[in-house]
């Protein structure tokens, strides 16, 4: 019997411009990622409450149609999924943005594939470190304390 695949963990492309976002795509699952493709904040953030546990990184653009940007989208990730790798990119400068929301990490447009492929690398080995802690965690809460069933 073979062993299990690993199931790949998916990276959150949130793009409004189509052939960028395509662009991304192509990219990422070049590298052996799986890419779930979004076009707004809102359609991120729905992706998110029905798949977030399958999401080791979001690399969203800024500036996105809809009530929420991609800032928003940041903060409001950051809240419920606070491990989650965050990756804000934009044409404009940075100081147009003011602060990012804590532990989000911005890459400026034109951005290197080079840069995308090795940040969505380190968050799927954070990702799958934080797994493996959660997994031992649990298994440890599920075994008997040595005090119990002595007397």
């Amino acid at each position: 019997m073979g062993q299990a695949q690993p199931k790949r963990r998916a990276v959150l492309i949130v793009e409004d411009d189509a052939e960028l976002r395509r662009l991304s795509v192509a990219l990422l699952e070049e590298s052996e990622f799986e890419a779930i493709e979004c076009e707004s904040a809102e359609e991120a953030l729905a992706t998110m409450l029905m798949r977030g546990r399958d999401v080791a990184l979001i690399f969203a653009d800024i500036r996105l149609p809809g009530v929420m940007d991609g800032l928003d989208l940041a903060r409001e990730v950051k809240m419920r999924w606070p491990l989650l790798t965050v990756v804000l990119t934009s044409g404009h400068p940075r100081e147009r943005f003011g602060d990012l929301p804590p532990g989000v990490v911005y890459m400026p447009k034109p951005w290197q594939p080079l840069n995308v492929i090795m940040i969505a690398e380190q968050a799927l080995s954070r990702s799958r470190s934080w797994s493996r802690r959660v997994a031992t965690m649990r298994q440890a809460s599920k075994q008997p304390c040595a005090a119990e069933g002595s007397v």
